[in-house]
């Protein structure tokens, strides 16, 4: 590898000559930074969760999509349940099959049904479904 001769390179003015010296930068002690105020919130946001549970008794075929009324869910203490508790606008709907969370576009839950949007699928005899409706209320 050929060696750089340092007599013959051009100066530009970053060169011994031409340095800028920029002024050095203090440390700032950090206890005369103060921390922002703790705020803290008016009332408090409460979670309630309700699941619904259903085991698929015979294959369900999903070419023209399907509706699941409520009454064949179950509550988390395995009661029947008659229609599915929603929290709109302060809450949300999650839907899983199989154990496997769903796309929001896939379904739609009202109070009396689970509703499955036409897909070329089928879901088997056996296989869980879970509606899980999570809703916030500020006390």
């Amino acid at each position: 590898m050929k060696k750089m001769d340092p007599q013959n390179l051009i100066c530009d003015s970053w060169c011994e000559n031409n340095r800028v010296f920029l002024p050095r930068i203090k440390a700032v002690d950090i206890c005369s930074i103060q921390p922002p105020p703790v705020v803290i919130p008016e009332g408090t946001v409460i979670p309630i969760i309700n699941r619904y549970f259903y085991i698929v008794a015979e294959d369900i075929d999903l070419t023209n999509g399907t509706t699941l009324p409520a009454n064949l869910f179950t509550d988390d203490n395995g009661d029947p349940v008659t229609e599915f508790k929603l929290f709109n606008p302060n809450g949300y709907v999650n839907l899983y099959i199989n154990a496997v969370m769903q796309e929001g576009g896939a379904y739609k839950v009202t109070s009396d049904s689970l509703n499955l949007k036409p897909f070329n699928a089928t879901i088997f005899a056996g296989t869980p479904i879970i509606i899980e409706s999570l809703g916030f209320q500020q006390i």
